[in-house]
């Protein structure tokens, strides 16, 4: 059983270290999206700088490229990207349900390659296979991405979630059998804008005992604090929990961390920083504006990241304008460290009985 310690807690907010097979991960986190085992602009190294505790890859882009087996024969996806600490691996569904034409049954999904076009298919044992393979510490479970908002749809999408998930856990645990190092499942809560299927969905989860669970189908803050309070007061409070592909707004993580979850990822900090948008204390700027073409302050003048410390706006700007390579390295570091700090102050805010001072302060500001 995957090991995770509760330092403090408070309701159903918490603070702890999630112990994995390649290191610890203190709680709450926020977790690098390193989708084809690469945080887009950034070295292993950059993401080690800026104080990043882990990575999540992708089993769908993965398995297109380079493969699971190539993965495998490298030592394994730490081993393979260097980043030697612990590692997560997303199921890839969301990603294969977003694809044109993909056809569902209850075996599984078949769709095509958006690189080649090639017919492919992934079932629960195929992913759990793959992700085995690709040897991350922790698997997200194959879940179905439903196709609508409407409450049938999400239904039907938990249900099938719910029976894949029996299958992925009979998979995992005949692939752990047969592996030397230990890795671990985590179930997939499903259930949408529903508070009562998200209820249906938490207590089904539980009852298959995985190792720990990822909270899916999240794309807004809004109703989310109720949804998580529903949730995370069923779910066991002795296992990790994951908020899949949220974090990119601030207030993301503070809901999520006060509502009880442990760790999140989002590739948006990434994603905007490429396109000039940017965090500081005082709100997201986008850098390419005229206004800080001669603007010779730090980007953010409480920010201790490389970009902060050794760059002024307008040199940013000048950057983006002309398109350099540089920019998105830069802004890449400052936007990932941001959102790194900032959990890990919630997390030093939960130790020392401060969060719902320091989550008005900044979101006070933030926002303002």
């Amino acid at each position: 059983m995957l090991k995770f310690d509760i330092e403090k807690s408070d309701g159903l907010m918490r603070a702890g270290v999630i112990h994995t097979p390649h290191g610890d991960i203190k709680t709450p986190c926020f977790v690098g999206a390193a989708t084809r085992a690469s945080v887009k602009a950034l070295t292993m190294k950059e993401m080690r700088d800026l104080g990043s505790q882990a990575i999540l890859a992708n089993t769908y882009h993965l398995i297109l490229a380079p493969g699971a087996d190539l993965i495998k024969k490298a030592g394994g996806l730490a081993e393979f990207c260097s980043w030697h600490g612990p590692t997560f691996t997303d199921s890839g569904g969301f990603q294969i349900f977003s694809l044109p034409d993909v056809k569902i049954n209850q075996e599984g999904a078949k769709f095509k390659s958006h690189i080649n076009g090639d017919k492919l298919e992934m079932t629960p044992e195929s992913s759990m296979q793959a992700q085995w393979a690709i040897g991350a510490d922790i698997h997200m479970a194959f879940d179905h991405l439903a196709r609508s908002e409407k409450r049938e749809d999400m239904e039907e999408a938990m249900q099938r979630t719910h029976e894949w998930l029996v299958r992925c856990k009979k998979e995992h645990d005949k692939l752990a059998k047969e592996y030397d190092i230990e890795q671990y499942l985590y179930a997939v809560v499903q259930g949408g804008t529903f508070n009562d299927l998200r209820a249906k969905s938490a207590e089904f989860c539980k009852s298959v005992e995985p190792d720990g669970f990822g909270i899916g189908g999240v794309f807004v803050a809004d109703g989310m604090g109720e949804m998580l309070k529903t949730v995370n007061s069923i779910l066991p409070e002795n296992k990790p929990r994951h908020l899949l592909g949220m974090g990119q707004e601030p207030i993301d993580i503070f809901v999520g961390a006060e509502y009880g979850c442990d760790t999140f990822d989002c590739v948006a900090p990434t994603r905007m920083a490429r396109n000039g948008s940017l965090y500081t204390s005082d709100g997201r700027i986008n850098i390419k504006n005229a206004k800080y073409k001669d603007d010779f302050t730090p980007l953010d003048p409480e920010c201790d990241c490389e970009c902060c410390k050794n760059y002024n706006r307008a040199y940013l700007h000048h950057l983006f304008k002309t398109d350099e390579i540089t920019a998105k390295v830069l802004a890449s570091i400052h936007n990932e460290h941001f959102v790194v700090k900032t959990t890990d102050k919630i997390r030093e805010s939960i130790l020392d009985g401060t969060f719902k001072e320091y989550k008005q302060e900044f979101l006070a500001r933030y926002y303002k």
